[in-house]
């Protein structure tokens, strides 16, 4: 008879409750029960936790109804010694606070996770594959990244884990990203029409992180591939025209074009994107090699998303 031993129980530190934090919280909830011993909790500001506006607080009710406790400290204001001393109680630390906090945040985060001794360390970094973008991209903040990508590297007590997820899948129909134009009918590939881009949504990376954290063996100190879908423009312009019942027409925004109206416009984060998207490196990869086509956990494909959210527009 083989020896099963159960899964060493863990406390879970997550740092913030935002689009991508909230899903995380939940599914760890979950995961964690049937954990034993095994607990999670939520860093937030002091502000937060005692908020009377109702969406937030209707948020906080609900992740304090799945046993989630609340730990009050500001990852801005706080000094790394004082968020070291708060991530110290616990065994694992979940980055959610995303780049919103600033430039310097995701340094600051990862020298406080390293100095309080925590056991494993998943950093900011759901998003594209920044090492194949490599430094001095159109997108500045990937060169944060990679800091704290060399930081972790760098030391061998700290065990971490890296999440790449492409970006949300909502993200690529939004207005502001200009890729899909619904007034006109259009999607402005950027780079080529063949170029492809990752997408996950944020429920589906909220539960597959979940299983990443408890799984066994246990994941350290190696970069996990997720993947919603991978399509190519062209892809998302046939998908539109079956889901929505209309013709699409497919326009290409060059990369010279892409990089001009960067330089015109220098802080323009979206602008910054998207330029670094039309260059087609590190921000896509097939299904094949993703930790929810190894486990055959299912996830939401932009057709299944497209035809959620987009036909009551």
């Amino acid at each position: 008879m083989t020896n099963m031993t159960p899964p060493s129980p863990q406390s879970i530190l997550v740092l913030g409750a935002g689009e991508l934090g909230l899903p995380v919280l939940r599914n760890l909830a979950r995961v964690a029960r049937s954990r034993p011993g095994s607990t999670v909790s939520v860093l937030l500001r002091a502000s937060t936790i005692d908020t009377q506006a109702p969406q937030k607080k209707a948020e906080i009710d609900e992740l304090r109804s799945l046993g989630v406790h609340m730990v009050a400290a500001d990852l801005v204001k706080d000094s790394i010694d004082a968020l070291a001393a708060v991530f110290a109680r616990f065994d694992t630390v979940v980055g959610c606070a995303g780049m919103v906090a600033g430039r310097e945040t995701p340094m600051k985060l990862a020298t406080a996770a390293l100095k309080s001794g925590v056991k494993r360390y998943f950093p900011w970094q759901f998003g594209v594959d920044f090492e194949v973008i490599g430094r001095g991209s159109p997108q500045d903040l990937f060169d944060a990244q990679l800091d704290v990508r060399e930081l972790l590297r760098a030391q061998d007590r700290t065990e971490w884990v890296i999440i790449s997820t492409g970006m949300f899948t909502s993200f690529l129909f939004e207005p502001v990203f200009e890729v899909v134009d619904f007034k006109n009918d259009t999607v402005n590939a950027l780079g080529s029409i063949e170029n492809s881009v990752t997408l996950t949504t944020p429920d589906d990376i909220g539960a597959l992180t979940a299983e990443i954290v408890f799984f066994e063996p246990r994941f350290r100190n190696q970069i996990v591939y997720l993947a919603g879908d991978t399509v190519t423009y062209g892809q998302v312009a046939s998908m539109l025209e079956r889901v929505l019942g209309r013709s699409f027409q497919r326009k290409v925004r060059s990369v010279p074009y892409l990089m001009q109206q960067l330089e015109q416009d220098p802080t323009h984060h979206i602008k910054k994107y998207r330029a670094v998207f039309a260059q087609g490196k590190g921000v896509a990869w097939s299904k094949a090699g993703t930790f929810n086509e190894q486990q055959s956990i299912r996830v939401t494909t932009a057709e299944q998303w497209a035809q959620e959210n987009l036909l009551s527009r």
